[in-house]
């Protein structure tokens, strides 16, 4: 499946972005804010491609003007996320390559992620995290509309060895609805 928003193209991973892909998650600044190490060579983004990046509704990020991965999004069904059991529910996660940040892309595909879930998916409910200091991912969050759930201390980060505390947020259909009815709520 291919998603599409104003400027970006949400569309499978494919092996031939893992260049484009360790280019952008080999940044210190990025991985590590999300919970994972930076990329170390263009073979590791390879196999994060073909084993991380598979999932039933993981995308490459890519700008429509070059069709090139700048970053990444997933819906992570039930099994594949510790905040829900639930068939109807399923988390968000998010990363963007740092030289994109600051140009509001990552809530304009964040929206059309939550379109996805809610009308073509069936979700109900759509769940989000962000480490403690990451205000970007948080910032993204609130202007998309999810709403704060609970803060837990102490959180392994098995890809950093080490704990945070970590805030989980959550938007439900009806809460998005309400939101995206509404344009001028909405921009």
């Amino acid at each position: 499946m291919i998603l599409t928003t104003e400027r970006m193209i949400l569309r499978r991973w494919e092996e031939g972005d893992a260049e484009d892909l360790y280019q952008y998650a080999s940044d210190p600044a990025v991985g590590p804010m999300a919970g994972w190490q930076p990329h170390q060579s263009i073979d590791e983004s390879r196999y994060i491609i073909k084993t991380i990046f598979g999932g039933a509704e993981a995308y490459a990020l890519c700008l429509k003007s070059d069709n090139r991965a700048i970053g990444a999004i997933e819906l992570m069904l039930n099994g594949h996320t510790d905040l829900t059991e639930r068939d109807d529910e399923c988390e968000l996660g998010y990363w963007l390559g740092k030289p994109f940040w600051g140009q509001g892309l990552m809530p304009e595909a964040v929206r059309e992620m939550l379109r996805h879930a809610f009308e073509d998916l069936g979700m109900r409910k759509v769940w989000c995290r962000y480490y403690e200091g990451n205000t970007k991912s948080k910032r993204v969050q609130e202007k998309v509309g999810f709403k704060y759930q609970r803060t837990a201390k102490e959180v392994d980060v098995p890809l950093m060895h080490e704990k945070r505390t970590d805030h989980v947020n959550a938007i439900t259909k009806e809460e998005w609805l309400t939101m995206y009815s509404n344009p001028r709520v909405s921009e």
